[in-house]
């Protein structure tokens, strides 16, 4: 029984250092895919606008409440202390060092990345890749390339929208419905957060998650069964799988770099 046990966990072990190979080679194809000519700007900039322009409805909507949910329980445990005067430093810095990257990409992963592999995962079903393949045409390079890069670039300008939004959202609550000074809301942004260590360190968060949702659901997509089913279950692992690595590499970034 207990060796049985043993060797089931041995074979799973096995089969993830297998999968997590697997998935750095296809990163690979995906770096030197795109950095090999012809370089697809097109298809980039119709990628971008698939994933990024689409989304903005989803993450700005999002941001906003997610800031006017912050502003309220803020000013609730703020004004234990009579530390209101605060709120603009707490919502400001929980948005830009965390809250931001992170949920923008559990959004994105959500609307974008399951589309991305979807997308890829019907053209396996339907043998368009074959097709490809047949006149020459690298899939990687052609399709899934430009997918990958238009994620990676999208996701810091979403992530910043989504920041915004937020703030937005907690001025609103704070000083509008709470009758906060406008002033110290803005001047405790101002004073508490830092371009280099807070902005940059956020930006570099979603460049790195939108780096490896791409990465994800193309994968998922590329390495989809080509059926229906296959399809299904390939979109279902990209949310899961995408969301989950976002919350382990977010929590090794801040422990490693203090982002």
């Amino acid at each position: 029984m207990n060796g049985g046990l043993v060797a089931s966990l041995g074979f799973r072990g096995v089969l993830l250092i297998a999968r997590l190979g697997q998935i750095g080679v296809f990163g690979a194809r995906l770096v030197a895919a795109t950095f090999s000519p012809p370089f697809r700007f097109r298809r980039i900039l119709d990628e971008m606008w698939s994933v990024g322009v689409l989304s903005l409805a989803i993450v700005c909507v999002s941001g906003g409440a997610v800031g006017m949910v912050l502003g309220l329980q803020g000013y609730n445990t703020l004004s234990r202390f009579g530390a209101e005067e605060s709120l603009g430093t707490v919502v400001g810095l929980s948005l830009i060092r965390e809250l931001g990257p992170v949920l923008t990409a559990l959004l994105v992963t959500g609307r974008a990345g399951s589309a991305i592999a979807a997308e890829i995962g019907a053209m396996v079903a339907t043998q368009q890749l074959d097709g490809l393949r047949m006149l020459s045409i690298d899939p990687v390079h052609f399709v899934a390339a430009p997918k990958a890069l238009a994620m990676a670039l999208a996701m810091p300008l979403l992530s910043a929208l989504f920041i915004t939004s937020g703030l937005w959202g907690g001025y609103l609550v704070g000083v509008h419905f709470l009758n906060i000074d406008g002033g110290s809301y803005l001047s405790g942004l101002e004073n508490s957060i830092r371009f280099g260590d807070d902005v940059l360190g956020s930006l570099l968060k979603s460049t790195i998650f939108g780096l490896l949702v791409g990465l994800i659901a193309t994968y998922r997509g590329y390495t989809a069964e080509p059926n229906a089913a296959g399809v299904s279950r390939a979109t279902n692992s990209t949310v899961v799988a995408a969301s989950v690595s976002t919350l382990i590499f977010d929590y090794f970034i801040t422990a490693l770099w203090g982002v």
